[in-house]
C-alpha cells in the first residue's frame, strides 16, 4: 500500500512539474507577444526608448535591416552579430508581416521562444526570451520535490499502517466458526452473514456427507463379499473388513495408496489393470488359504474412467464342492464299475458254459459277493445322499448310546469272531437327542472299520461316559493305524489309506464319511488319535441337549 502511495506521488509530482511548466512557457510568450507590440508601436512613432527600456527585462530585443543586418540588439554589439536575413522567424516577418518561431538550444539546455514583426520601414523588430528545459527545470526544483515526497511517503506509511490494523486487526480476530458473532466495523456485516450462510451449508453438506459415509460403510463392513473402491490412479479409496481379512491386509496402510503395493499377484494385477483401462475384468485368486473370484469393473463418467470397484467373492467352498463332486463322480463310476464287471465277467463265463458244473457255486458266490458288495456300496451312497439333503430322516428322540453300542457289537461279533477280534463295551449309560437309524449307522461304520482294519487276534472297545462337553462315544482298536499324513482325510468318501487291504475287506470307501456326516447332523465334534502299527481311536463328542 505504501509503495503504490508513493508511485502516485511521484507521477503526480512529474504531472504538476510538466504542467507548471508548460504554465510559465505560455506566459513567457505572452508577455513576449505584448511587449513586442508595445515596441512597435514605439518605432513605428519614431520613438526608439522603447528599444532602451528593454533593457531591464529578461527579454532580449533585436533590430535588423531588410537585407538581414542586425542594427540594435539589447545583448550584444550589433557589429559583432551575424546576418538574421535566414533566420526563420526574420524570414517569416519579411513575407508575411510577422512571425514566431521556437528553438531548444541542447548545450544551454533552454528553450528560447521569438517573436519578429516587420516595421513600417521595411525593418523586423524581434523580441525573444528563453527558459529552462522541462528537465533543467524539475532538476532545479528536485530538493523541494524530492523533500515533498519524502514527508507524504511518510505520511502514507504511517497513515497505511494505521488504517491496515484498524482493518487487518478485526479480520486476524474473527471467529469463523460464529461469524455473526464478531464485533467488527459496519463494512464487514456483509461478508460476515455470507460467511455465517457459507458455514451452516458447508456444516450441513458436512452432517449428511458422514452419515452417508457411516451409512456406506455400516453396508460395506457387513458384506461376505469383499469391497474396494479405486480411484483414477488405482489407489485405495475405501476397502471393506471382508477384503481386509481376505488379503491379509491392514486398514491404516492401505488407504491413499496404490493397490499395486499390497498385492503383486499377476493374476490381481492384470485384473485391475483391465478395469482401469475401462474393461471389465475377471480372476480367481488365491489368498489366505482361500479361494476368490475377483472381479473389476469401471466407474465411468462421460467416457473417462474415473475408478474401478473390485469385488471379491469367496469361492472356496464353491471350488472345493466342484472338486468333490468329481471325485465322487469318478470314484462312484469306478466303485460301481469294479463289481458289474466281476459279475458281468462270471455271468459270462457260466453262460458260455466254460465252467465246470463242479465249479458252478464258487462262481455263484462270487457273484452273490459282489451283488452284495454292490448293495452296500448303494445303500451307503444313498445314506449319504440323504444326510447331504437332511430328507428322509425320523423324528429326533432320546437314544441310549452304552445300549445302542451294545447291540452293534452283538451283531458285529461274528465278523469279529472270523478275525479273532474281541469286542468290549463299556462305559456308563448316557443319552443323546438324535435319530435312532443315524446314530446306529454311525456306530456300526465305526466298529466295522475298527474290526476290518484290526489284526489277527486284536481288539475293539466301545466305550461311553458323560464328560464335560456332553456324552463321548469313543471307539478304539489295536489295528494297523492311519499314517499322519492321511489323518486329514480318513473321512472324505471313497478315500482308502491302504486300497489293496479295502478291496481284501470289501470295504466301500464310505464308512467314516457316513460318521461324519452323522455326526454332523447332530451338531457333534469327531477327534481322532491314531499311531501307525498299534491301533486307531476315534470320539464322537455330542453336545448336551
Amino acid at each position: 500500500m505504501c509503495a503504490d502511495s508513493t508511485l502516485c506521488m511521484l507521477l503526480a509530482c512529474i504531472c504538476v512539474t510538466g504542467v507548471l511548466y508548460k504554465f510559465s512557457f505560455d506566459s513567457m510568450v505572452t508577455m513576449i507577444r505584448d511587449e513586442a507590440v508595445y515596441i512597435v508601436a514605439s518605432l513605428n512613432n519614431g520613438d526608439t526608448s522603447g528599444l532602451g527600456a528593454t533593457t531591464a527585462t529578461f527579454t532580449r530585443v533585436t533590430l535588423v535591416d531588410p537585407d538581414g543586418t542586425v542594427v540594435f540588439d539589447s545583448v550584444e554589439e550589433a557589429a559583432d552579430m551575424a546576418n538574421h536575413a535566414d533566420r526563420p522567424e526574420i524570414a517569416g516577418a519579411m513575407r508575411t508581416g510577422a512571425a514566431e518561431s521556437r528553438r531548444y538550444s541542447a548545450t544551454h539546455a533552454k528553450q528560447t521562444y521569438y517573436r519578429a514583426i516587420r516595421l513600417q520601414n521595411g525593418q523586423v523588430v524581434r523580441v525573444s526570451g528563453s527558459m529552462d528545459s522541462v528537465w533543467m527545470t524539475a532538476l532545479k526544483y528536485m530538493p523541494y520535490l524530492l523533500l515533498a515526497l519524502f514527508a507524504a511517503v511518510v505520511a502514507s506509511a504511517v497513515s497505511a499502517r494505521y488504517l491496515a490494523g484498524r482493518i487487518a486487526t478485526p479480520l486476524n480476530s474473527l471467529d469463523l466458526e460464529a461469524p455473526l458473532a464478531n464485533d467488527a466495523y459496519e463494512e464487514l456485516s456483509p461478508l460476515l452473514r455470507r460467511m455465517e450462510q457459507q458455514r451452516v451449508r458447508i456444516e450441513g453438506q458436512l452432517v449428511q456427507m458422514e452419515e452417508q459415509r457411516k451409512e456406506f460403510a455400516a453396508i460395506t463392513d457387513h458384506m461376505r463379499e469383499g469391497l474396494i473402491l479405486l480411484g483414477r490412479e488405482a489407489e485405495v479409496l475405501s476397502i471393506n473388513r471382508s477384503a481386509l481379512a481376505a488379503l491379509g491386509l491392514n486398514e491404516a496402510h492401505c488407504l491413499g495408496r496404490h493397490i499395486l503395493h499390497m498385492r503383486r499377484d499377476e493374476a490381481f494385477q492384470r485384473v485391475v489393470a483391465r478395469g482401469l483401462a475401462g474393461s471389465p475384468g475377471e480372476a480367481v485368486l488365491a489368498a489366505e488359504g482361500r479361494e476368490y473370484q475377483l472381479l473389476a469393473n469401471p466407474v465411468m463418467n462421460g467416457g473417462t474412467v474415473k475408478g474401478t470397484v473390485l469385488l471379491l467373492l469367496d469361492v472356496t467352498d464353491r471350488q472345493q464342492a466342484e472338486t468333490m463332486r468329481r471325485e465322487f463322480t469318478a470314484n462312484v463310476s469306478h466303485e460301481l464299475k469294479t463289481p458289474l464287471t466281476s459279475i458281468s465277467g462270471f455271468a459270462e463265463i457260466m453262460k458260455d458254459g466254460m465252467v465246470k458244473q463242479a465249479d458252478i457255486p464258487q462262481f455263484a458266490q462270487r457273484i452273490y459277493n459282489e451283488a452284495r458288495r454292490l448293495i452296500a456300496l448303494v445303500d451307503d451312497i444313498i445314506r449319504l445322499s440323504r444326510l447331504d439333503e437332511g430328507s428322509g430322516v425320523p423324528a429326533w428322540e432320546r437314544v441310549d448310546l452304552l445300549a445302542l453300542a451294545g447291540e452293534v457289537a452283538e451283531r458285529l461279533r461274528p465278523q469279529a469272531d472270523e478275525r479273532g477280534v474281541t469286542i468290549l463295551v463299556a462305559g456308563d449309560s448316557a443319552s443323546v437327542s438324535g435319530a435312532p437309524h443315524i446314530l446306529e449307522e454311525m456306530v456300526a461304520n465305526l466298529c466295522d472299520n475298527a474290526i476290518k482294519y484290526n489284526r489277527d487276534g486284536g481288539r475293539v472297545e466301545i466305550h461311553v461316559n458323560q464328560g464335560s462337553e456332553g456324552v463321548v462315544l469313543s471307539v478304539s482298536d489295536t489295528g494297523i493305524g492311519i499314517p499322519k499324513e492321511h489323518r486329514d482325510r480318513v473321512f472324505e468318501r471313497f478315500y482308502r489309506v491302504d486300497k489293496s487291504h479295502s478291496r481284501e475287506t470289501g470295504g466301500t470307501g464310505l464308512g467314516l464319511s457316513i460318521v461324519k456326516h452323522g455326526a454332523l447332523f447332530h451338531n457333534a465334534r469327531l477327534e481322532l488319535q491314531s499311531e501307525e502299527g498299534k491301533g486307531t481311536e476315534i470320539r464322537v463328542v455330542f453336545p448336551d441337549s
